[in-house]
């Protein structure tokens, strides 16, 4: 991709860019670091954290629409996968019903519904 700005101002960016999360990162290590004990209304939001780091990466993939419209195998393997992760609390269990109703949608069922030729 081509862009107006010179080559030492991109790197420039990038380079602060860098520079900037790896202190928003350090500052966290550094403040609990001197803490003995963290602070329950501190506490309390950090423990969602990750589900909505992870919901912010996985859920754009299931809304984003491709080619023929919206994606409804990707729709059908996240809820079979989002039941599983909620029914067994099993990493392993979840990935391998996801992606295995993803390969049966994918190459079994779809392809007899919509054949290509």
């Amino acid at each position: 991709m081509a862009t107006s700005y010179a080559a030492p101002l991109v790197w420039g960016v990038i380079a602060v860019i860098g520079v900037l999360t790896y202190a928003i990162r350090l500052s966290f290590i550094a403040l609990f670091g001197y803490l003995d004990e963290i602070p329950s209304r501190v506490e309390r939001p950090l423990r969602y954290v990750p589900a909505a780091v992870l919901a912010a990466l996985v859920l754009p993939s299931f809304v984003a629409l491709d080619a023929s419209g919206l994606a409804a195998d990707k729709l059908v393997a996240g809820a079979v996968a989002s039941a599983v992760a909620w029914r067994t609390e099993n990493v392993f269990a979840t990935m391998a019903a996801g992606m295995g109703a993803l390969w049966v949608l994918r190459f079994l069922v779809l392809p007899h519904l919509f054949p290509l030729g």
